[in-house]
């Protein structure tokens, strides 16, 4: 699934790609991509004449801006969007097409279908779900080192799994999660409770610079993952421990383990990284 790196990348080459371009009509081929409005019709027949006047991010999601509406889109396992010229050949996948009046047309496709559209009054998007209880943003000014120490010794569950958690701290998933422990030193199924102060230090520097290091690299592309130029990203070079079972660790030379840690496979030095 795409995380926070990877959605901002795809967030910054769309706005680059469709800013300002107006929407002339809208295919739907896999209807139940869209949650809202229930009706379909009145999904397509809203955004018409509409022009692209930004694209956000929030979290996982992308919020394409279409005054006085916003679309709000999550990508879940496998979904990519792409800006082509009309006219060319239809991948299969394709579920959803916008047409503009240049003769472009941004397609999302999708092969696994768990991809999710909304579409709200701008302004209201927050105020209601998907959006409405995720956690502030890892890399804004609410997620400070003061919060994430007095946030974390009140919870008690692993911190591995209170990372992963949405409504706790957005954008993080199994790779920056995996990858900011182990740049902290710490072992994923330490209580968060526990942690030092040195520590929460350490954890707070790691999530931000792994996540900023992934956007400068264009996110990772360790499965299916492209841009929305369809691009690759480059931060699976800079990985140390995800997806490298039984490869030496960079920093003792012991082999990366594989766990599982909240029902989610997890890469870790046992070295580095002490229980």
């Amino acid at each position: 699934m795409p995380e926070l790196p990877e959605v901002e990348t795809v967030r910054r080459t769309l706005k680059q790609l469709i800013l300002g371009k107006t929407i002339e009509e809208v295919t739907i081929h896999l209807p139940r991509i869209i949650k809202h409005p229930d009706d379909v019709d009145l999904f397509r027949q809203q955004l018409l004449g509409l022009t692209i006047t930004d694209v956000q991010r929030r979290g996982k999601f992308l919020k394409i801006v279409c005054d006085p509406l916003v679309l709000v889109s999550h990508l879940r396992m496998e979904g990519k969007y792409r800006v082509v010229d009309h006219g060319e050949p239809l991948e299969k996948h394709t579920h959803v097409i916008f047409h503009f009046t240049d003769g472009t047309e941004l397609r999302y496709r999708d092969v696994r279908q768990f991809g999710t559209m909304h579409l709200f009054s701008w302004g209201k998007e927050e105020e209601v779900l998907p959006l409405k209880k995720l956690g502030p943003e890892p890399l804004s000014d609410q997620f400070t080192i003061d919060w994430f120490q007095q946030t974390l010794p009140k919870r008690k569950t692993r911190i591995k799994a209170l990372l992963l958690n949405q409504e706790y701290l957005v954008g993080l998933g199994n790779i920056y999660v995996d990858e900011a422990l182990y740049s902290a030193r710490i072992h994923p199924e330490r209580s968060a409770s526990s942690l030092t102060d040195e520590e929460i230090q350490r954890l707070y520097q790691g999530i931000r610079q792994t996540l900023q290091k992934a956007i400068e690299l264009g996110g990772s592309s360790v499965r299916s993952y492209l841009d929305g130029q369809g691009e690759m990203g480059m931060f699976q070079l800079q990985i140390q421990v995800y997806g490298r079972k039984n490869e030496p660790c960079n920093e003792c030379g012991r082999p990366i383990e594989r766990i599982v840690v909240a029902g989610r496979g997890t890469h870790i030095c046992s070295h580095c990284q002490p229980v």
